[in-house]
């Protein structure tokens, strides 16, 4: 297996890893995250609802300003008006950029990054909406922001309990304090990671793993020689990102980001995919 520096000096443009305590290359530097910038608007959704200030029942309708191409459902189907939760899956499980634009206008832009910090994000930040196509005068990405950062927001969640569904239904609770977000019982862990699971997008991190992709629920350890994953990708022009979780033998954390030259996308995706296989060794690792 390719050690990790090589790994890094063989991707075009910066490849960044990080399992917090296990591995780690450049990562601290600041990359472009493409959609893996939507955990931050996810997470704080997933905090509103635990706290009971978000009702995951609220109606949203779609406003025309919302509609983005790329990734997701909503550009092609009739209904304009959606709850809350089922934007948040739609946003987690097919990356939908109009579910996304929707939800950073119900809860506003300065308040995700805001609340962010109490996650430990202090240079991983949403930059703007989702926008098809991102011209001069707009900010640079959707979002920014470093593989420690966010390999440490996943290693997090990895307190999650079980028994949250993807609505949640099971998530708000009268303890429930925005205080308490990075406590071991926060329950907006399970919901967040609820949402994870249903990801549909299974190409880069754990794409060479032996998972199975339509397992929801949150294991204590996946069978002998498997992991369980749950994640959330990104995907833009020369920006290939991945940041999630593993359960195997142990659990882990971790974020992978790859940013390159326009065209060599492939060579991202390739180097994102060794990563993986470097991380789950560690998932699969007993010791």
């Amino acid at each position: 297996m390719i050690d990790l520096e090589s790994l890094g000096d063989e991707c075009p443009g910066t490849l960044a890893v990080c399992v917090p305590g296990l591995l780690a290359l450049n990562e601290d530097v600041e990359l472009p995250l493409a959609s893996a910038g939507k955990l931050l608007l996810l997470a704080e959704v997933a905090r509103s609802v635990a706290s009971g200030s978000l009702d995951p029942a609220e109606p949203v309708t779609l406003l025309d300003g919302d509609y983005r191409g790329g990734s997701g459902l909503l550009g092609g189907l009739s209904a304009r008006r959606w709850t809350v939760a089922d934007l948040a899956l739609l946003t987690a499980a097919v990356s939908d950029n109009t579910a996304t634009n929707a939800l950073l206008r119900r809860l506003g832009l300065d308040r995700v990054n805001e609340r962010a910090g109490d996650l430990g994000f202090a240079r991983t930040r949403i930059l703007d909406l989702i926008r098809e196509p991102r011209l001069p005068e707009h900010p640079p990405a959707f979002a920014v922001g470093t593989a420690a950062e966010l390999s440490g927001f996943a290693t997090l969640l990895l307190a999650a309990g079980r028994g949250t569904d993807a609505r949640g239904d099971d998530a708000r609770g009268d303890d429930a304090r925005g205080d308490d977000a990075r406590g071991d019982d926060a329950p907006w862990k399970p919901l967040l990671l609820g949402w994870m699971a249903h990801n549909t997008d299974r190409s880069l991190v754990p794409a060479l793993l032996p998972h199975e992709p339509e397992d929801r629920d949150v294991p204590s350890a996946a069978p002998p020689g498997t992991v369980w994953a749950a994640n959330k990708t990104g995907t833009d022009t020369g920006v290939r990102t991945d940041v999630g979780v593993l359960v195997g033998a142990r659990a882990v954390g971790y974020a992978v980001l790859a940013s390159g030259p326009a065209g060599r996308e492939h060579d991202l995706v390739k180097a994102v995919r060794q990563a993986g296989l470097r991380i789950g060794a560690l998932a699969l690792r007993r010791d």
